[in-house]
């Protein structure tokens, strides 16, 4: 029997006939940022956890970037492999307008499909300027764009399931910036025990400085709603065998080695993606 297509109803050509996707114009990255070390006695202290002073604070306020307000929004689509090329049309199609109206607080940081890892999935990160207040004014608005509302019922056509999870940025990570490509996107996620963010925060402070030198660290988070203790790393690559030589290089500076024996015991599960941009993403 031969394979069935994912048929486009005339609401999704409609939507496709719209503009073009106005993505824009990426700009180079940022210099790499570097960090002082902690006190002598902090990565002994980071050993024993049942140990740590009691905390006024939550790991949120402790752990985020304290001169932005900025919220992510990281959405897994995984759609029907005969959708696929259709969902991409789609999207691409009616994304970038929410991007580009000031209007809405949001802005897209990268749209992907991944390549190796779980098939026929779409990733989407979404950067809110304003923190929830944003998220919030973001949603209510939608809630009467009819044109969003269509390209919804259209997608949910296209899906097999949806996940999402808000998040916040690590404060000794790069804020991610649109970059030119091309490029392969790795991303990492871990699942830790909880109460442990804390000891991986201090940890990777120490070691994202080994990682700086071909600019491949794009951004670190940390989910605060959806399943947490769920940390995420974004990695560039120009390519898999670019990918293997940087990461084999990191092995070869002294201090490397230690970062990851102190974390690998926090984390219950660890799972890598390599993606690919999608047209309309400002990662490239």
């Amino acid at each position: 029997m031969a394979p069935r297509l994912c048929s486009i109803s005339a609401a999704a050509r409609r939507l496709l006939g719209g503009p073009g996707s106005g993505s824009r114009d990426v700009a180079a990255v940022a210099a790499a940022r570097f960090y002082s070390k902690d006190n002598e006695g902090s990565w002994f202290r980071s050993l024993f956890v049942h140990k740590v002073d009691p905390r006024k604070d939550a790991h949120s306020t402790l752990l985020s970037k304290k001169e932005t307000s900025n919220l992510y929004k990281i959405q897994f689509h995984n759609v029907k492999p005969e959708c696929l090329d259709a969902y991409n049309s789609l999207t691409e199609a009616v994304l970038p307008k929410l991007h580009l109206d000031e209007d809405y607080p949001c802005s897209l940081v990268g749209n992907w499909n991944t390549w190796y890892g779980e098939q026929d999935q779409a990733v989407h990160l979404w950067r809110f300027s304003g923190g929830y207040p944003a998220l919030m004014d973001c949603m209510n608005k939608l809630k009467s764009n009819k044109e969003y509302l269509e390209f919804r019922k259209e997608r949910s056509q296209m899906l097999l399931s949806r996940r999402n999870q808000l998040l916040l940025e690590f404060s000794f990570w790069n804020e991610p910036q649109p970059r030119a490509g091309p490029n392969i996107y790795e991303l990492r996620t871990y699942k830790l025990k909880p109460g442990t963010m804390i000891e991986w925060g201090n940890n990777w402070a120490r070691a994202i400085k080994y990682r700086q030198e071909n600019q491949e660290a794009v951004g670190g988070f940390f989910s605060q709603i959806g399943e947490l203790y769920v940390v995420h790393h974004l990695w560039a690559y120009k390519d898999l065998q670019s990918r293997e030589e940087t990461r084999n290089a990191a092995w070869r500076k002294r201090g490397w080695d230690e970062n990851v024996y102190y974390t690998v015991p926090l984390v219950r599960h660890m799972e890598s993606r390599i993606m690919i941009p999608l047209k309309i993403s400002p990662l490239q």
